[in-house]
């Protein structure tokens, strides 16, 4: 695969005009949503969200999908949609304009490229990949369709990342050489533990190859199924469900692209019984080209939070609940005041739906497009990689790709 280039995709984005579906799209015309799973994030986030979207935004949800039947029932019936078992029967439904993917990370790749080459439009849940190939392969598939990719990042719907990057672009902080941000929760007996549900029977109304899908065969296990996040199979743990939100933050804030080094360390400390494989506990350190060092901290057995700041040698911006503040270094406080940002939108599912809608209608720019879910993806798996093979990792650019050191 050549190397990727933002410039070659631009002129592709250009090209298309303004993106189309199936069919060709009027403005004014109703988006029709098909959901590819409906578990936990699929129905009680997508569809109550484009419930309320119904009338003000002109969408409606036509065809649902999930390997458990049971959950595409449900969602069928609420919405009054069509279901489906296998997402390939879903990209066939002519009466479906855009796909929102809410599966497991190892099916995002592939369902994302399909239905990119079925002229469905994209809104898919973090991260954009399971692994850097694939988002290589995504990216290309997008230049090459012309469709719309809106990666579920949605804190980007939050201008606070956009306005930090004019900020850091007039210099304001001067050399930034240091970022640091977190995401840690906390749990009594386990992490990540949900129940199974009894009512599951494969063969019956559950298919577990569809489910495994790109994974490595495996017998059936309920708790792969119903807990999938907590196996590596199909997750990046920590830094791929949580880690992805924070790191795209710093990466649009200071216009960053691929790490030069990095490296993770920690391990599961507290959930010793645990059967789970990803650590409870990691923290990842990368190395950008000429600066900065980002540090993402996490654990999911304590929540005490870490301010999120990025370091300059002018100024240090913070980000907060409302927005930001910059403060002056001392060194440099006859230069610079304290300056406030109170922040617009929000990490809100229904703006970045939005967004999404009128990327598909009017072509306006994507809060979180392929490139962006790119970059996350790859300094995500930087923490993974290192963490999994207990090595220090550098990007190899010519291969676009993460090699040991």
């Amino acid at each position: 695969m050549g190397s990727l280039t933002r410039r070659a995709f631009s002129a592709a984005a250009a090209g298309a005009g303004l993106a189309r579906a199936g069919s060709p799209l009027q403005a004014a015309d109703r988006l029709r949503a098909g959901l590819i799973g409906c578990g936990i994030r699929g129905s009680r986030a997508f569809l109550p969200t484009l419930a309320k979207m119904r009338e003000t935004d002109n969408v409606a949800v036509t065809a649902v999908c999930d390997v458990f039947t049971k959950r595409a029932e449900e969602a069928a019936r609420q919405t009054g949609a069509r279901a489906y078992q296998d997402y390939r029967r879903l990209l066939e439904d002519r009466d479906v304009d855009f796909v929102i993917i809410a599966t497991p990370d190892h099916w995002h790749a592939r369902m994302t490229i399909d239905a990119a080459r079925a002229g469905k439009h994209v809104y898919c849940e973090k991260p954009m990949t399971h692994t850097v190939e694939e988002a290589k392969e995504v990216v290309r598939t997008i230049q090459e369709t012309g469709v719309k990719l809106q990666v579920g990042v949605q804190g980007m719907s939050d201008d606070s990342y956009e306005a930090a990057h004019r900020y850091f672009e007039q210099g304001l902080l001067g050399k930034v050489v240091l970022a640091q941000i977190d995401y840690s929760r906390n749990y009594k007996d386990d992490f990540w533990l949900k129940p199974v549900d009894p009512d599951v029977r494969p063969g019956e109304n559950f298919n577990w190859e569809l489910f495994l899908g790109p994974a490595p065969r495996r017998p059936w296990d309920p708790d792969r199924y119903f807990n999938w996040i907590r196996y590596w199979d199909y997750s990046g743990g920590v830094p791929a469900g949580l880690f992805v939100h924070r790191v795209t933050r710093i990466i649009r804030s200071l216009g960053l692209k691929f790490p030069e080094y990095g490296s993770a360390h920690g391990g599961t400390f507290q959930f010793t019984e645990s059967r789970a494989e990803v650590p409870e506990t990691i923290n990842i350190m990368l190395d950008y080209p000429g600066g900065p060092t980002v540090l993402l901290i996490s654990s999911l057995a304590n929540d005490t939070p870490v301010p999120h700041l990025l370091r300059g040698h002018k100024a240090t911006l913070e980000f907060t609940p409302q927005g930001f503040v910059i403060r002056p270094q001392k060194l440099y406080a006859g230069e610079l005041g304290e300056i406030v940002h109170r922040k617009t939108g929000g990490e809100d599912t229904e703006l970045h739906l939005r967004n999404f809608f009128r990327a598909i209608r009017y072509n306006e720019p994507l809060k979180c497009d392929c490139w962006l879910g790119y970059y996350g993806v790859v300094a995500c798996q930087f923490g993974i990689l290192s963490w999994r093979q207990r090595k220090y990792m550098k990007w190899d650019a010519q291969a676009e790709r993460i090699v040991p050191a």
